[in-house]
């Protein structure tokens, strides 16, 4: 009896090695190996170098304290790291069917035979306990079944353990988004508040002019429009600081105290960012791609439990112990027992279903490779896209900087020139005007600018 299990035992072990997956290839690249030439995609913005982590890529400590504490507290987080937690329960569940369960099990029996049964035609009560140590119903795993199964299961842990990534990715993204715009909130409502008071003593000083009969009610009346207005965008500019800082305090998943907040642009570490031309084959290292293709290998190892299913499956129940017709000795000699029960189950005739399962199997597989072969697509797409945003982003950033300079010196021109009698006042409310219109300009091109390698640090696989 126990040559024989371990006979068996050890055909299952090294008859475990087979599988009928078939081989498993990475499809190839469906994008171009470089990325697209041109003016607007330069190599000195190729891409950022996304292994250094999101600390060197996100230097300042405000942000990094609100980053970390996004990690801490973030429900979406949290829900793709229980995900792991589960997958890695369901992989070690599939992984534990190859090998042999034992357990002890003990039984008590009582029963009446009738008197047509009995002996002499007599009825008796029968007894009967018994204790076994054995194998519950092992599958020898001879065509690979519950291997191709287990390798399925390891794969969707790892592509759990992938989406966990790309969200933590995607997070670290998103609030170094968030608390940018929440400085660039502030320097738009500093420039705000600014203009209002440079707009109340340019009426203070008409309005005492017009007093002493030196401006005119239509000068007055117009500046009183510019403060108004001014006071009007400082409403604006607060009411939007305080939307902002709400999506941030749910991004982040507490509140963050104002002392965490940034105070406009004064002081903010800039994001680090690109590094000399990369392949596009780093879009492979994204985590949200070798989700893709772990899903795809999932799919090409469950095509292996399709085939394996065409065939016999063995399963062998065993035990060994004791019995007896009372409990005291149920353990005495005398009483040891065995059992060998060993079974095969071959499909004959299931109506089309093994065949129409393994289609289906293959069927999942080309739709992985689709969903693989999209996902380089669509990072091929937004990597370009904010290359070619980068370029024109540094050039619009000079632009609106010297358009910025020419007005403020406009500015001062016209106000000369009212202060000589030269102009009226209107030539000084235009210049006011396109002066702060141009100044928030640059306030937006520059958020643009950070917002935009923070979107390049996500898109190229980010840093964990």
């Amino acid at each position: 009896m126990r040559w024989m299990l371990l006979t068996l035992a050890a055909a299952g072990l090294v008859l475990n090695g087979c599988t009928m997956v078939p081989q498993y290839a990475r499809p190839p690249l469906p994008v171009p190996s470089v990325w697209p030439g041109g003016p607007a995609r330069g190599a000195q913005v190729a891409g950022i170098d996304a292994s250094n982590g999101w600390r060197e890529t996100f230097p300042d400590p405000g942000m990094q304290a609100v980053i970390n504490l996004a990690l801490a507290n973030n429900r979406d987080l949290r829900i793709a790291a229980l995900n792991i937690e589960k997958a890695r329960a369901l992989y070690r569940i599939q992984r534990s069917e190859l090998n042999p369960g034992v357990g002890v099990m003990a039984a008590g029996e009582r029963y009446r035979l009738p008197e047509r049964l009995g002996e002499n035609g007599d009825a008796r009560v029968v007894s009967q306990y018994s204790v076994n140590l054995g194998l519950a119903s092992w599958e020898i795993d001879l065509f690979g079944r519950l291997r191709s199964l287990k390798a399925r299961a390891l794969d969707q842990y790892l592509a759990t353990e992938q989406a966990h990534i790309a969200t933590h990715v995607a997070l670290v993204a998103e609030v170094a988004r968030g608390y940018l715009t929440v400085a660039g909130d502030g320097e738009l409502l500093t420039l705000a508040r600014s203009t209002l008071e440079t707009q109340q003593a340019s009426w203070d000083l008409i309005r005492r002019s017009r007093e002493l009969g030196v401006a005119s009610d239509l000068e007055l009346r117009q500046a009183e429009s510019q403060v108004e207005a001014a006071r009007a965008e400082v409403a604006r500019a607060a009411g939007a600081l305080a939307v902002d800082r709400s999506i941030l305090d749910l991004v982040v998943g507490v509140p963050v105290s104002v002392d965490l907040m940034p105070d406009g642009w004064n002081g903010l570490a800039e994001v680090q960012g690109v590094a000399p031309g990369v392949s596009s084959e780093v879009l492979l290292r994204r985590p949200d791609i070798l989700a893709a293709e772990h899903q795809l290998k999932a799919a090409n190892a469950n095509i292996g439990a399709a085939r394996a299913a065409f065939f016999p499956r063995i399963s062998l129940t065993a035990g060994f112990g004791t019995m007896s017709p009372d409990l005291s000795g149920l353990f005495g000699s005398g009483t040891r027992t065995w059992s060998f029960a060993p079974q095969i189950v071959a499909p004959l005739f299931a109506s089309g279903s093994l065949r129409a399962n393994l289609k289906v199997a293959r069927v999942d597989r080309e739709i992985a490779v689709a969903t693989y072969e999209k996902a380089i697509q669509t990072a091929f797409a937004e990597v370009s896209s904010s290359l070619a945003l980068r370029a024109t982003l540094l050039d619009q950033k000079a632009a609106q900087a010297a358009l910025v300079e020419a007005l403020a010196e406009t500015h001062r021109l016209s106000q000369a020139r009212y202060r000589g009698g030269i102009d009226g006042y209107l030539s000084v409310l235009v210049a006011q005007r396109s002066l702060v219109q141009a100044q928030q300009a640059l306030l937006g091109v520059r958020l643009a600018e950070q917002a935009n390698l923070v979107t390049l640090y996500k898109v190229l696989g980010g840093g964990v």
